[in-house]
């Protein structure tokens, strides 16, 4: 496979191509409101912010995407709110007119088939040097640790700081990002906040959710809240904050 990887700026017709692919994200995690400021216009305002790979085989099918935003943060420090916050950062500077002075990752998704490959160490690569390209000297990820799901009642403060002997990440997608210079700097314990009634959590999932309390759902870092008597149940995704320097020039 030689694969392609360009921004979407300057592949503009595969922009409908983005959604067609098949990935392996849960349901539940297409029902953030907050991705409504992004994932909508990110063809007309943040087109050098996403990339896309294709290969020979199969020009114009995607293998893989990986989208960043640029937002506005100031001296702030990394926010708790990670992935809902950087959105919200990023539409209100952009509402604003705001300088944007820093970039955060959002997500690195691929093709079904092609998981397990390496493509995933490729993409963060490469949107490492799209940031590197635009002018930003460190790019910043909430990420959401691949194996978390494994564990969803273990705090997210003792999983994200979790090693090997070798001193690495015990977390396979945390490992990634430090191999390609990455630094695990905090936890965002409220990255994102999901919530819905309950007949939407069931068809989210297909699990009953008729009994109070925290609910483990398949795919969650942590429990879901059900609460029968108020009719919904709320998600709240802990991530990880990691940050990666770049050289420029």
């Amino acid at each position: 496979m030689a694969l392609r990887i360009t921004t979407l700026a300057e592949r503009p017709e595969l922009a409908d191509a983005l959604w067609d692919m098949a990935h392996s994200w849960p349901e539940f995690m297409m029902h953030d409101p907050l991705a409504d400021l992004y994932y909508p216009v990110c063809a007309r305002h943040y087109a050098d912010y996403v990339l896309v790979a294709d290969d020979d085989d199969e020009p114009g099918k995607l293998v893989a995407r990986a989208c960043s935003v640029p937002f506005t943060m100031r001296d702030e420090e990394l926010p708790d709110d990670g992935w809902d916050g950087v959105l919200c950062r990023a539409w209100l500077a952009r509402e604003r007119g705001e300088r944007m002075d820093r970039i955060s990752a959002l997500e690195i998704t691929i093709r079904s088939d092609m998981l397990g490959t390496g493509l995933s160490g490729k993409m963060l690569a490469a949107m490492r040097a799209n940031a590197v390209r635009l002018g930003f000297t460190e790019l910043v990820a909430p990420v959401r640790p691949n194996q978390k799901h494994l564990e969803p009642r273990t705090p997210i403060g003792e999983y994200a700081f979790r090693t090997r002997e070798d001193g690495l990440p015990y977390d396979a997608w945390l490992r990634v990002h430090v191999r390609a210079g990455g630094r695990v700097v905090k936890v965002a314990p409220h990255s994102m906040t999901i919530s819905g009634s309950l007949a939407e959590w069931r068809s989210w999932t297909g699990l009953a959710f008729d009994t109070p309390g925290p609910v483990e759902v398949p795919g969650a870092l942590s429990p879901v809240h059900v609460d029968l008597d108020q009719d919904h149940a709320v998600y709240v995704e802990p991530n990880v904050w990691v940050s990666h320097p770049l050289t420029t020039g």
